[in-house]
């Protein structure tokens, strides 16, 4: 019964941290049909994506002062309540700036889930069972790119796209049950000066940023690849076809990287695997510099299959440097998870609209953008085990009790 209990609670961990996902890919392959339906323009279908990514930005950084001034299960219930509301907005939309509308809120929803699931994890493990549900839950999430427009083009086809968001709706709904069944209502309590965290706080904890940069960076490097690799492809003379088997590889490496980190923490340790991973990553980084910028290659499988094993040290890479960051803040977690999420997301599609802007250079760009993400990926090694310390600040009690708390 222990086990059925945890692992019910692990399913669902994972349908929160995926919703997002979910919401951003199931709807992809019935771009067509709504842009028909709503009598729109392929570019303003496409703006939806843009308006979901500027919510799920900004959303990122409401839940922290939302948990804390309601708790946990009442801010997840309103982000999945928000996100149910605006999917079936979405499903009934009759113009283009209704969906576009719609999507920003439905993002602003999805957040709660990205972010309260982590902190449910900190605050009810300790950090080497946090370590191990987050290397069990993140791999898993890889499987929404893969799966998400599968299941939404089977739905397009047979339902039409108004179905996909009502599936979105029935989800939520599902998860809001499963909310008030697995988390339990917390008793509402003003926080003492003692675990209280500012912004500013978060930024001065150097392994808190350090981690949080190599998790942004990494997503960058893997976002600089995705985002022109079809343009890539295209100029090696690939159909569309080959192009979405193409994503296979990274996928099923990101999915055996994540569950391999398990193995390799339980050997060494999170910290010197950590280091082993991130010197992988290095070597991927160089074996695409030299495929693109140094060499003249003239095949695409020098850089697919470095991108691939790039793709398995991510995998492992992300539950380290994500546990590593919120146990800086167990009392705090929503807030850290919140501004963790926020500069991961910025990073990764600040790299991603870097490289489209120079994408007709094809592998090149990939190379320049996967170097600046490795340079960032080495201050942020550098920076999480830099001790920062000010010596004219008076000693705050406060602070004091908060970092013996988390030890």
């Amino acid at each position: 019964m222990l086990n059925f209990k945890y692992y019910f609670f692990l399913l669902y961990l994972t349908l929160l941290s995926m919703l997002g996902f979910i919401a951003t890919d199931m709807y992809l392959p019935a771009f067509k049909a709504i842009e028909v339906s709503l009598d729109a323009t392929a570019p303003q279908i496409a703006m939806s994506l843009t308006s979901f990514l500027a919510g799920l930005a900004i959303g990122q950084l409401l839940y922290g002062p939302l948990v804390n001034k309601f708790g946990k299960r009442a801010a997840l219930l309103f982000g999945l309540c928000v996100f149910g509301c605006a999917s079936l907005a979405i499903a009934y939309s009759d113009s283009v700036m209704m969906l576009n509308i719609a999507r920003f809120f439905q993002a602003i929803g999805a957040c709660g889930a990205a972010v309260i699931w982590q902190t449910l994890v900190v605050e009810r493990y300790d950090a080497e069972k946090a370590q191990g549900v987050f290397s069990n839950i993140m791999p898993l999430v890889a499987l929404s790119p893969a799966l998400a427009p599968l299941l939404g083009a089977a739905i397009l086809q047979h339902f039409g796209w108004s179905a996909i968001f009502i599936t979105l709706v029935a989800i939520a709904v599902l998860l809001m049950a499963m909310t008030i069944a697995l988390v339990p209502k917390e008793i509402k309590h003003k926080q003492d000066n003692a675990t209280k965290v500012s912004y500013k706080e978060l930024f001065s904890n150097m392994t808190f940023l350090g981690n949080v940069i190599i998790f942004g960076a990494c997503s960058g490097a893997f976002f600089s690849y995705l985002t022109v690799w079809p343009i890539v492809m295209e100029q090696h003379g690939y159909a569309a076809a080959e192009i979405g088997l193409s994503f296979i590889p990274q996928t099923i490496m990101f999915i055996v990287g994540g569950y391999a980190s398990k193995l390799l923490i339980s050997r060494i340790g999170a910290k010197s695997s950590l280091t082993v991973l991130l010197a992988l990553f290095g070597l991927c980084v160089v074996a695409i510099i030299l495929a693109t910028l140094v060499l003249d290659v003239q095949t695409i499988f020098p850089l697919l299959i470095a991108f691939s094993v790039l793709a398995a040290a991510n995998g492992a890479i992300y539950p380290i440097v994500v546990n590593n960051a919120l146990q800086q803040f167990t009392q705090n977690a929503t807030k850290a998870a919140g501004l963790q999420n926020f500069l991961q997301i910025s990073i990764a599609f600040g790299a991603s609209s870097v490289v489209a802007k120079w994408a007709a250079a094809g592998d090149v760009a990939i190379g320049w953008g996967i170097l600046i993400c490795g340079v960032g990926v080495l201050i942020g090694y550098f920076l999480k085990d830099a001790k920062c310390g000010n010596p004219l600040v008076t000693p705050d009690n406060a602070r004091a009790s908060l970092h013996s708390s988390n030890k």
